[in-house]
């Protein structure tokens, strides 16, 4: 199996500014260890759809590659992650961000108000996970078996076939 190369968006006023530390990439990097991945790209945005769409456009141009976004998720005003992705991918993979959620639930009842989506876009799969450490955590966890057969479908390395598993009958 082939590696893959990750980008890391993390999207926050506060880290952006300087006034308070990430904690999400090194979550991120740690969901990652082990598996076929390599962080290759690590940045960190305010919460600015524009500037996430930018961002977005030019890390899905090339091979294939996993692009995870960190936060912006839920209800606020300011949480236009979901929506400045929708408006760049290609089509949306619903199955991932609903799985996430489900996951999610078995740790906080809120959960169910994150707007997490993933989608493509040229080859590359965009994943939007929630701002929070123990969030990025407990969402990837629950998808991060799938994502290297999903980047492998999208470059043409493999068939509908899922290696992980099958459906229980």
């Amino acid at each position: 199996m082939s590696s893959f190369g990750v980008a890391v968006i993390v999207l926050s006023d506060r880290v952006h500014a300087g006034e308070r530390a990430d904690g999400c990439i090194p979550a991120v990097r740690e969901a990652l260890r082990g598996r076929p991945f390599t962080i290759d790209d690590e940045r960190i945005l305010p919460d600015d759809a524009a500037a996430l769409q930018a961002a977005l456009i030019e890390l899905c141009e090339g091979p294939p590659r996993l692009v995870l976004t960190a936060g912006g998720t839920g209800l606020s005003a300011r949480d236009r992650t979901p929506q400045a992705t929708a408006a760049v991918v290609d089509y949306e993979v619903p199955g991932l961000g609903e799985a996430m959620r489900a996951a999610s639930l078995h740790y906080a009842r809120g959960a169910m108000l994150s707007r997490a989506i993933a989608g493509v876009r040229n080859a590359s799969l965009i994943v939007n996970l929630p701002g929070s450490p123990k969030a990025v955590s407990e969402t990837l966890a629950a998808i991060v078996d799938v994502l290297p057969h999903a980047l492998e479908l999208l470059a043409g390395d493999a068939t509908d076939q899922h290696p992980i598993g099958s459906r229980k009958g």
